[in-house]
């Protein structure tokens, strides 16, 4: 993998040909046709767990190739180069953080307020059409970035994007003050979900997962109790159907007397009002059912398999609203901001690494042995 050497008169870019294969190239630099589109020189790019995904497997659901390639980064961050003759709400040299994903705004979905499931949507660095944000300059409609406030830096500014992941699925759940609500992961949405549930009024607030030091981190960073999930189950499944459900339900039944869960509906260890389930493994997807309250609302935020096995006798007679929550949608990005700005939220203390644009592979390759919680490509110098 080599570097060439930039020339303003072109785009540097980190693109993936495949797994383990990334190639800086000079690529010619986006042109505003749109009257509605603004040029934004990246600042920063974050790296997510797809993003190691792409890198060691050359894709998720579709992959890279030698023949289309990908400019890796969704997570971003950077000040306004110039706009098209109709931008009206930027102007060069505002500091915005990006919304990735650009939809189609015609179809049912995106003019019912769903934009986010339009089937037209262009998301950053998904293949094979889309190009992502690891670059000098990107180009996104004006109305999908967003100017960051004085208080907030460029490298909190691309924490916007997971944030607003975190807020779409409280949203879902509609987290009210004085309730209970357990988050199933303290990876960086599961941070996020339980920093946005305290923000919205949570009483108690308890994060698993089967990894101590991401526990560790989770109680500094936002006021909450903690459960380590068995390591032994969190694959799910076991050794005959219906095993691995026993043991979330046993590892649900300790962790309730374990931890503060007294709802606003069933009093002492009934079970959580709201559970956030942001790792999508099938053990926890199983626990957090189990430790779910009467009535209450469970939403799914993490990406799993295709299919699991599920209580669905304890979900039946619980009548527990199972939602699922897919990036995010109207409005999140303007709440995750105003988070931020109140002081709700405070995302300064995830960053755990900066490593210059020419290291980009540093960054997925410390995200890839679980380094930092989250780690910071810099833009183009």
């Amino acid at each position: 993998m080599g570097l060439t050497l930039k020339n303003d008169d072109t785009n540097l870019s980190c693109l993936l040909y495949g797994a383990g294969d990334a190639r800086f190239e000079n690529r010619p630099l986006p042109v505003l046709n749109d009257p509605h589109d603004v040029l934004i020189r990246i600042a920063y790019v974050g790296v997510c767990g797809s993003d190691v995904h792409f890198w060691k497997h050359g894709g998720v659901t579709r992959r890279v190739s030698e023949t289309q390639p990908i400019v890796m980064g969704h997570e971003a961050s950077g000040v306004i180069q110039s706009v098209g003759s109709g931008v009206t709400r930027v102007r060069p040299g505002d500091r915005v953080a990006i919304e990735p994903g650009f939809p189609c705004r015609r179809c049912v979905r995106c003019k019912s307020g769903r934009y986010n499931l339009c089937g037209g949507m262009r998301f950053a660095a998904d293949p094979p059409r889309t190009h992502g944000a690891l670059c000098r300059v990107f180009k996104a409609p004006e109305d999908f970035v967003y100017k960051i406030p004085v208080s907030l830096s460029l490298q909190e500014a691309v924490l916007v994007e997971p944030l607003s992941v975190a807020v779409h699925g409280a949203r879902l759940a509609s987290v009210k003050p004085g309730q209970t609500v357990l988050v199933q992961g303290a990876g960086t949405i599961g941070l996020l979900a339980a920093a946005v549930s305290r923000a919205y009024g949570a009483s108690t607030v308890v994060v698993t997962d089967v990894n101590q030091r991401k526990l560790d981190f989770a109680r500094s960073f936002v006021d909450c109790e903690t459960w380590l999930s068995s390591s032994s189950s969190s694959g799910g499944g076991g050794g005959g159907e219906g095993e691995g459900v026993t043991v979330s339900e046993d590892q649900a039944t300790r962790m309730l007397a374990a931890t503060t869960t007294t709802t606003t509906t069933t009093g002492p260890g009934g079970g959580f009002d709201v559970v956030l389930e942001c790792t999508g493994v099938d053990a926890a997807i199983q626990m957090g059912l189990y430790a779910a309250a009467p009535g209450a609302v469970f939403v799914q935020i993490g990406m799993g398999r295709h299919s699991l096995l599920l209580p669905l006798g304890a979900m039946t007679e619980k009548e527990i609203v199972v939602k699922t929550a897919f990036r995010y949608g109207a409005g999140d990005y303007d709440t995750a901001l105003a988070l931020l700005e109140a002081g709700k939220v405070s995302v300064r203390q995830m960053i755990s690494s900066i490593v210059p644009f020419e290291r980009a592979v540093e960054a997925w390759e410390k995200t890839m042995r679980g380094e930092g919680v989250k780690n910071l490509i810099a833009g183009v110098q």
